[in-house]
């Protein structure tokens, strides 16, 4: 795998930390060699922690999904083992998961979200004034709902929204308390 692009941030990225991310994102080849693109940002921060002052931050595309790691150390090639190690565990269990929906029948969703309690918290709403303090845009690719479930385990989120190939309409999986997934999908 070649690195498509590498960026730092705070930090001069030397040719011998080049040259050490591209040895430790290459032996991920192993695992997915069809990996699309990968973009790799090194920062220092002025922090207090100096356990957190090198971060490290790995985005893999991959088709019909994302592999993602952030780790931080005070040691920035310390960083970039930890998110190394990351995505090695992410890519076997999403190439493991792909190699088994390839095989098996496509399962049917499960059981629709639960009804949430409308009047739940509700109290102190004129207390509290929400505001958007982080904003994200992304490329939503046609996908069915088990791909994006395993996309929301591949990323460690809880949530996923998707553009559903089967409707071509905006989707959001989501796992429940119980365990199971839940499925979000607007009404005709």
């Amino acid at each position: 795998m070649r690195i498509y692009k590498l960026s730092g941030r705070n930090v001069e990225v030397s040719d011998a930390m080049r040259d050490y991310v591209q040895e430790k994102l290459t032996r991920l080849d192993r695992y997915n060699d069809q990996i699309t693109d990968a973009r790799v940002t090194l920062t220092v921060r002025d922090v207090r922690d100096a356990g957190r002052r090198n971060r490290v931050e790995v985005q893999l595309n991959v088709p019909n999904g994302i592999i993602r790691a952030e780790e931080h150390h005070s040691d920035m090639y310390a960083a970039i083992d930890k998110a190394s190690d990351v995505l090695e565990r992410q890519l076997r269990k999403f190439k493991t998961k792909y190699m088994k929906q390839r095989h098996e029948a496509a399962p049917q969703p499960g059981p629709g979200p639960a009804e949430a309690d409308v009047n739940a918290g509700l109290d102190d709403v004129s207390e509290f004034a929400p505001e958007i303090v982080r904003q994200k845009r992304f490329d939503m690719r046609p996908m069915s709902p088990e791909d994006a479930v395993t996309q929301m385990e591949a990323l460690g989120h809880d949530f996923y929204v998707f553009m559903n190939m089967g409707s071509n309409a905006c989707g959001v999986v989501y796992r429940r308390k119980d365990g199971h997934y839940g499925l979000i999908e607007p009404s005709a």
